[in-house]
């Protein structure tokens, strides 16, 4: 499970751009309330409204900008409203053409100052156009029109002045320069700034998918192991006493039906597991209907193996266990069964419970000989054991003994919530 920040907790609530690609919606070019369909997601988005607002604003506030400084730069004629909309229009293009549109709303802005107008909201068309370049990663074309603009505005204030409009124009104070310095680079800092979150959103984002395809590939594979396990155990049964039945139906009908009847009582038992597994699926936010099987359930094992033919011994006892280490014992214990059934000659098993060093200890033998090439499982059997033992921190050992037969040898942790938690490094 993921561990959650104090923004992240449910008590918090997360913020409404979680999960959504590229951040908060107002990067998006759409208002957050915009429903997107399958059809929408095919490129950048328009930004009209956004782009409308600005050019309106643009040319009401350069307006008032010329009032102000009547007299001090040239009137605003056709052609500075030109430019104005100009500028303000390239701006619809700052999703598809960042770059273009950084290098057009500089230049147009750089025109319009060395054409004598008076200063205003034009120098928000070029702090948007490079604010998107930049966040879109275009930082080197953002920065160089932002140079390109500055310059601009250097050569205009202090040289080119004298033979651009208005006449009789004089040099500009380079005290001036301090706050549009200030200006250029408060637009950079902002802009890499906003850049370098957008980048953790995107990380953060990456992230959490990974760890919901690893928590579904998790989910995936217990629920396969838990359906092979109880599958593979209880029509190992049932196909042992369809045998007998069959063998036994016309010389020994008392014997048949006792073998149909257990494959009857095995057969609603699997059907119950089987049940219990799919409803996760099914409802995977509620807790199980049942509780977990563990080791208290090993009379039913030893039940079940008796009616496949199999003499089971139990020796020793199990220690108290945790839900998970209990329900992987249990599992263990049942597949090695499954295995003797299905692969050895033997008709006699022992599974010795022990406890050493804080762990328990499982030891299932039988005395052979294999009836097969793949004696003591299949491999599927035995790589399910191994990764329940070791997502608890154990471990299983599993091979022909020396004296005959097959034994499989299990450690399983007592206490398997350390070991999550040094593996997780908390």
């Amino acid at each position: 499970m993921e561990e959650q920040g104090p923004h992240t907790s449910p008590a918090w609530g997360a913020p409404p751009w979680r999960g959504r690609p590229g951040g908060p919606p107002w990067w998006q070019g759409r208002p957050p309330w915009r429903r997107t369909g399958p059809d929408e997601d095919a490129g950048p988005r328009w930004p009209w409204r956004s782009t409308l607002l600005l050019t309106v604003f643009v040319l009401v506030g350069s307006n008032a900008a010329a009032r102000f400084q009547e007299g001090e730069h040239a009137s605003l004629g056709p052609f500075a409203r030109v430019l104005l909309l100009l500028g303000s229009g390239m701006l619809l293009w700052r999703q598809r053409y960042p770059v273009l549109v950084a290098f057009g709303t500089a230049a147009t802005a750089t025109v319009y100052l060395g054409a004598g107008y008076p200063y205003g909201p034009v120098f928000l068309t070029v702090a948007l156009g490079c604010f998107s370049a930049i966040v879109t990663g275009h930082r080197k074309a953002a920065w160089a029109a932002v140079g390109v603009f500055w310059a601009g505005h250097l050569l205009v204030a202090h040289w080119l002045y004298q033979w651009l409009p208005p006449a009789g124009d004089h040099a500009a104070d380079w005290g001036q320069e301090v706050p549009v310095t200030a200006w250029i680079i408060a637009i950079v800092a902002v802009s890499e700034l906003v850049r370098v979150r957008r980048e953790q959103w995107a990380r953060e984002r990456a992230e959490r998918a990974q760890a919901a395809r690893r928590r579904a590939d998790e989910e995936r594979l217990r629920i396969a192991q838990e359906l092979h396990d109880v599958l593979a155990h209880s029509i190992s049964v049932i196909n042992v006493q369809a045998g007998v039945g069959l063998a036994l139906l016309d010389s020994d009908p008392e014997q048949a039906r006792t073998a149909l009847t257990t494959i009857k009582a095995a057969s609603k038992e699997a059907l119950g597991e089987v049940r219990q597994v799919l409803d996760t699926l099914r409802t995977p936010g509620d807790a199980p209907r049942a509780p977990a099987p563990g080791l208290d359930r090993l009379p039913e094992l030893v039940e079940q193996a008796a009616g496949a033919g199999l003499t089971v011994e139990i020796e020793g006892e199990a220690p108290p266990l945790p839900p998970g280490a209990g329900l992987a014992a249990f599992r263990i214990v049942q597949e090695a069964l499954t295995n003797v059934v299905r692969h050895s000659g033997s008709r006699h098993a022992r599974v010795c419970l022990g406890q050493a060093a804080g762990a328990l200890r499982l030891r299932i033998d039988d005395d052979g000989p294999a009836t097969g090439a793949d004696a003591g499982g299949s491999g599927n059997g035995l790589a399910g054991m191994r990764e329940r033992a070791a997502a608890l921190g154990g471990t299983i050992e599993a091979g022909p003994r020396a004296d005959g037969g097959f034994r499989v040898l299990a450690v399983l942790p007592l206490k398997p919530a350390r070991y999550h938690e040094a593996k997780e490094g908390r």
